[in-house]
């Protein structure tokens, strides 16, 4: 993997986040608890060398033989959190990893420089960070409230609820409704609102402004 700058890190970016659902994904269709608990672990890793390594030339993860290394230890770290009933604590953790990398992420596209296409795909990468944040906060609130959100399985293992709330997360933000997975608790319908809101409002002020400026700037060159 060649260095990343502030040139080019959304594209990392965006190929971690798409990996990280798509892995979710997969995990849940064809494999056992295991790999989903191993898929999970090694898209975090990817997070990590994608987002925390853009500044630093020499970022140790980057390297070929500490990326396997890197993932054995997240998934045993998981694996013991779990089992010793830290799973609540695992979330947390990643919750504060999605949150501090959107923050970053908002700070590169929102108030630095001229729009670009890197900060278009910075953007994109925000919208789905969203996303994560808030399927980490539902997984987080069944787990401590069961029976918040309806036609969900009484599960006590968050990596077993995380994709469905994923799936549920976006199918909120993007106000499609399909109705299969609803809220049932106050507190519940509040977070499911608010993402609603967040994320039409996100779609209508600050795509449509950083594609617009991109365009604008592209008519003034010529």
């Amino acid at each position: 993997m060649k260095p990343m700058d502030q040139r080019d890190n959304f594209v990392y970016l965006t190929f971690a986040l798409v990996l990280l659902l798509l892995g979710t994904a997969l995990a849940q269709q064809f494999f056992d608890v295991s790999v989903q608990r191993l898929m999970q672990s090694t898209t975090v890793i990817t997070l990590i060398v994608a987002v925390w390594g853009v500044k630093s030339k020499n970022f140790i993860l980057r390297k070929a033989f500490i990326f396997p290394l890197a993932i054995l230890f997240v998934s045993m770290t998981a694996n013991w959190l779990d089992n010793a009933g830290f799973d609540q604590f695992y979330l947390f953790l990643l919750l504060c990893f999605f949150i501090s990398t959107a923050f970053k992420t908002a700070k590169q596209v929102l108030f630095t420089g001229h729009i670009d296409t890197n900060k278009i795909l910075g953007a994109i990468c925000l919208y789905l960070l969203l996303g994560l944040i808030w399927a980490v906060l539902y997984t987080l609130l069944q787990l401590d409230l069961p029976g918040s959100f309806q036609a969900m399985q009484q599960n006590s293992q968050w990596f077993l609820l995380f994709p469905d709330f994923v799936y549920f997360s976006f199918v909120t933000m993007t106000t499609l409704g399909f109705g299969d997975i609803s809220p049932d608790l106050p507190i519940a319908r509040f977070l499911v609102y608010l993402e609603a809101i967040v994320g039409q409002f996100y779609l209508a002020i600050l795509v449509a402004s950083l594609v617009g400026s991109r365009i604008s700037a592209i008519t003034n060159k010529h």
